[in-house]
């Protein structure tokens, strides 16, 4: 018993001397779209921060990075530690809005701006780009529009991450969920696209928060790699 006694209250003396050293800027809370998530589907915040570290390893050190769809930022906070700066953009104001709120201050290197990337390009060359779950709610016939208008925002070596639950996945999808997937996929046809808007494709499947290669139709959420924009 004294040795339990004494085990325990140096186990309570090492979590005391590191939650000193934790001192956040500010305690940030999250948005109504992830806080609804939490409450309701807490696993899908485990799936999307999966989807944006796979796109922060592909980003990992470039200098500056754009993000089409930031949401509420959330993604924005992953991808941003691997990159030098960050411009965040999404078409809803109120996203926008909520994100600077959110994170002035915590963090440093982003940008969040309202811009709709079907209107024009963002008016920078950037050495990289991530836009997750955005292309299955554009419409099919503003497809070709949305992929151009993103290449010409990126340099001749410029790299897309881009991804979207597969066709596949649909039949499990939730009623709002379709409603507003209006342009899904399956794998190869996804490569056929980005392959008239990118020189080279790689293609990556995932089930959950794991990463793969295997077969596309069995693939819940495709993800590809596109490098080199075609002009």
């Amino acid at each position: 018993m004294i040795k339990t006694r004494k085990s325990s209250k140096k186990a309570s003396s090492t979590y005391l001397s590191v939650i000193k050293h934790v001192n956040p800027t500010k305690q940030v809370t999250l948005g109504p779209v992830f806080s609804n998530a939490l409450e309701t589907d807490p696993r899908y915040l485990g799936f999307s921060c999966a989807r944006h570290k796979f796109a922060a390893k592909m980003l990992h050190g470039m200098n500056a990075v754009l993000e089409i769809g930031c949401n509420e930022g959330l993604g924005t906070c992953l991808v941003a530690k691997s990159v030098g700066r960050i411009v965040a953009i999404d078409y809803y104001q109120p996203y926008v809005a909520g994100s600077i709120e959110r994170f002035d201050g915590i963090i440093k290197n982003a940008e969040f701006r309202v811009h709709d990337i079907l209107d024009n390009p963002v008016a920078e060359n950037f050495d990289g780009a991530f836009c997750l779950d955005v292309i299955e709610h554009i419409d099919p016939k503003q497809e070709a529009l949305f992929l151009r208008n993103i290449a010409a925002s990126l340099k001749d070596e410029g790299v897309l991450v881009i991804g979207s639950p597969s066709l596949e996945s649909q039949i499990y999808a939730s009623p709002p969920s379709k409603r507003g997937h209006i342009n899904c996929r399956s794998g190869e046809n996804w490569r056929e696209v980005y392959c008239r808007h990118f020189r080279n494709v790689f293609m990556f499947g995932m089930n959950d928060e794991v990463l793969h290669t295997g077969f596309l139709p069995m693939a819940h959420y495709i993800i590809a790699l596109c490098v080199g924009p075609i002009r």
